[in-house]
């Protein structure tokens, strides 16, 4: 099986882009500390974080996934039709995330690769999304990458 040679804005492979500013609440840590079941109390009791010598809240490592995903990425006008689909992610956190940051998102387009399936070739995007605080600190970086694969025909796959 030959492998497709993706169409796709290739300027804009390793490139910088503004993803976002997002204001860290205390509500939202705590609603995301509920969704995923932490119950560390720097996550969940403000006046353990003080204790624990930070200023407020600190956010769990995942919660930037949410940031990530609300990040805004430039259409790279990739040609290739099919069902969109979230295919992995990773995240590397570098400083803790608390209530009151203003984290500032960039993201870089990765790579497009062409993956071989069952159902026939699929594209597979990858972005990373860096995050800095107010003070310039990168504190997170989440890899996404996101695949399109064939839509099945009918009585196939």
């Amino acid at each position: 099986m030959t492998t497709p040679d993706l169409e796709y804005d290739r300027s804009l492979l390793d490139k910088e882009f503004p993803a976002g500013t997002f204001h860290v609440e205390s509500e939202r840590i705590l609603a995301y500390c509920e969704a995923v079941g932490e119950t560390d109390p720097i996550y969940t009791d403000e006046a353990a974080a003080r204790r624990s010598g930070f200023r407020s809240l600190v956010a769990p490592p995942g919660f930037c996934n949410l940031l990530e995903r609300a990040s805004a990425r430039p259409n790279i006008h990739l040609k290739f039709s099919g069902i969109g689909l979230h295919h992995w992610q990773a995240f590397e956190s570098f400083a803790p995330i608390q209530a009151g940051d203003v984290l500032e998102a960039k993201t870089r387009l990765v790579n497009v690769y062409a993956r071989p399936g069952r159902t026939g070739h699929s594209a597979v995007v990858v972005w990373e999304t860096t995050f800095t605080n107010q003070e310039g600190s990168l504190v997170a970086s989440v890899q996404s990458s996101f695949l399109t694969r064939p839509r099945p025909t009918a009585g196939g796959a």
